[in-house]
């Protein structure tokens, strides 16, 4: 004899007092969010202004040495790893926000009655219970390489080989390419080389994270959880 499938018992409706509660909720994410938005603007603000003083001192006389340069690339690469720490904790305030906005506060606007969904408020109450970073480090590299950090380490690449292309004289010869290039008793060819592995690793891993995150959201851009 089969088995009489249970029926789901229908959600009680938010009433006013709980959507004035949950309105608190989203005011108290969407101020968390914008602090932690702060945050990520602090990082980007020391990049830019460290990559600014290399360059003032790099192309200051015609004898200055590239290794400032050199050095706020690796700088640039730590700013980098600080931001994408930050960016995991605002993408969970973002997310919380983002989500009651589409799933709630979208559908009132339409006129349309929300409230006997449970899932989207499953989910927010899942992630309240457990919370979790909803993008691994990897990703949040990735994604501030996209927005922001992938522009100031084009142009640190540009200063660095303009430099050595103009200073102290129009480039003429491969062997004076590797001449300005050295520094100390490390090889020019050391340095190109290790430029190239550095700037050719952040490429990939750009091209690879996106396509990650192409993967996890199927082409959808709609910001989620996650």
């Amino acid at each position: 004899m089969n088995k009489i499938e249970k029926m789901p018992e229908p959600v009680r409706a938010l009433d006013g007092a709980e959507l004035g509660a949950i309105a608190h909720l989203y005011r108290g994410e969407v101020y968390r969010s914008t602090i932690w938005r702060t945050r990520l603007d602090q990082t980007t603000n020391w990049s830019v202004a460290t990559l600014g003083i290399a360059l003032s001192v790099t192309f200051a006389s015609r004898e200055a040495s590239p290794l400032p340069l050199v050095l706020v690339g690796m700088l640039v690469a730590i700013f980098l790893f600080f931001e994408a720490r930050r960016y995991r904790y605002f993408n969970v305030w973002r997310a919380r926000a983002r989500w009651m906005e589409t799933n709630l506060y979208a559908p009132m606007l339409r006129g349309e009655t929300p409230n006997r969904d449970a899932a989207w408020r499953d989910t927010l109450a899942r992630d309240y219970c457990t919370p979790r970073h909803h993008i691994s480090l990897a990703r949040a590299v990735g994604r501030r390489l996209r927005r922001t950090y992938a522009w100031i380490l084009v142009v640190q690449a540009a200063a660095y080989f303009g430099k050595l292309a103009i200073h102290p004289t129009p480039l003429t010869s491969l062997a004076d390419l590797w001449a300005r290039a050295a520094i100390g008793p490390i090889s020019g060819q050391a340095m190109i080389g290790a430029a190239a592995v550095f700037h050719g690793t952040w490429i990939v891993f750009l091209i690879v994270s996106l396509v990650l995150d192409q993967q996890r959201h199927h082409g959808d851009r709609r910001v989620a959880m996650g």
